[in-house]
């Protein structure tokens, strides 16, 4: 009860201090051993937070307490002597986890709510039903709303983690995660994840003992599998660098499986090859593979970089330095026009020069069809980008 009018505490009272707390935490960090609630000389060093991150509901509850308390903190002079207006110099906004809902079957107003272990899904798409497992009754699909305990539409994650393993969760997340959207908790979306799981460590597992040694020098020659895998590493190394900065994890993720087709198609050639530029590319593009999933997948991570033979932590690990040479395609598609009409596409290398590029243009199947034996009056050459013919 309160110790002036002997009232009993309301539940606004009960929780004010957990919004109090965790409206100023940031602050407290920059000096946690401080004997005053803050330190300036620490805030002036580490103030302003450069990112927040939260989901939507954070817009209006945590970030706008956290900012209401900061100003007050400035206005008592508990906010450091740089004078910051605001404490957060950014802001990046998450989606909701969302989850279908499930109800017993019946005409009452009042649904009873089931939890999705409680339901057994049958069929798909449009014709997909739901069953009580407990009493084998009909139960119906409701609206895909987000995770609450009132409608039951939730998951525990400790059973997903028990199952699947936490960075399998975690993964399946961040691949479906672009910003301000929501994202559905499906048990085929995990399922998925948990593949992606198994077949990185696969990969790493069964490559191990054909890449080349640690610290092997790059060969002076990369043949063609060995130079597509090269390539192939770097452009996904630098992508995947610039989106996890852009906060685009789900960009990232997608870059991340386009390289394990790249690798796992190539690594199938080693099996039959034993050149020594090729077991540099597996080794090189194996470690790339396994340090761009380390911010995502730690646990796995770790497995596989122990896997490819170091006794040294990933995360102690400096992202590594993309090529620059190998952002930029030797080849390039060039589109080819006749009389302004695109008849054919032509594959040339970057530095072919305008007199090479019109007469492999004119050799195309779909400009001599178009051509119909006549010649060309004109060919115009636009550098790296498009041909024209005229007839």
């Amino acid at each position: 009860p309160c110790p002036k009018c002997a009232k009993p505490a309301t539940r606004e009272t009960d929780t004010m201090d957990t919004f109090v707390d965790s409206s100023w935490y940031y602050a407290r960090f920059t000096a946690p051993d401080a004997i005053t609630p803050t330190d300036k000389d620490a805030l002036d060093y580490w103030m302003a937070v450069d990112q927040y991150i939260g989901g939507i509901e954070h817009a209006i509850l945590h970030l706008l307490y956290s900012r209401f308390f900061y100003r007050a903190m400035a206005a008592t002079g508990h906010a450091g002597r740089t004078n910051l207006r605001e404490p957060f110099a950014a802001l990046f906004t998450q989606g909701m986890v969302v989850h279908e809902t499930y109800m017993r079957g019946g005409t009452d107003q009042r649904p009873e709510w089931l939890l999705p272990t409680e339901v057994r899904l049958e069929g798909e798409g449009a014709v997909r039903t739901a069953v009580e497992i407990a009493t084998g009754q009909p139960a119906m699909i409701g609206s895909i709303e987000k995770m609450s305990k009132s409608k039951k539409n939730l998951v525990d994650p400790d059973d997903i983690i028990g199952h699947y393993g936490a960075d399998c969760a975690r993964w399946f997340m961040l691949s479906d995660s672009p910003p301000d959207r929501d994202v559905q908790w499906t048990e085929a979306g995990v399922e998925g994840a948990g593949r992606m799981v198994q077949r990185i460590w696969r990969l790493t597992d069964e490559a191990a003992v054909r890449l080349a040694p640690r610290g092997t020098a790059q060969p002076a020659m990369l043949q063609e599998a060995a130079l597509e895998l090269h390539r192939a590493a770097h452009k996904a190394l630098d992508a995947v660098g610039r989106s996890i900065e852009a906060l685009r994890f789900n960009v990232a993720v997608a870059q991340i499986y386009e390289l394990s087709n790249v690798f796992q198609s190539v690594r199938s050639k080693a099996e039959t090859a034993s050149a020594p530029d090729l077991g540099w590319a597996l080794r090189e593009a194996n470690e790339f593979l396994v340090q761009m999933i380390g911010p995502m997948m730690p646990h796995l991570g770790e497995e596989c970089w122990a896997r490819l033979g170091y006794n040294t932590l990933l995360a102690d690990q400096p992202w590594p330095k993309a090529d620059p040479a190998m952002l930029v395609d030797d080849t390039i598609v060039i589109a080819v026009q006749v009389n302004g009409k695109r008849r054919d596409e032509l594959r040339i290398d970057r530095a072919a020069d305008s007199a090479t590029v019109e007469a492999a243009a004119l050799q195309l199947e779909g400009v001599r069809r178009a051509l119909a034996g006549k010649p060309a009056r004109k060919v115009i050459v636009v550098p790296q980008r498009i041909v024209n013919v005229v007839v």
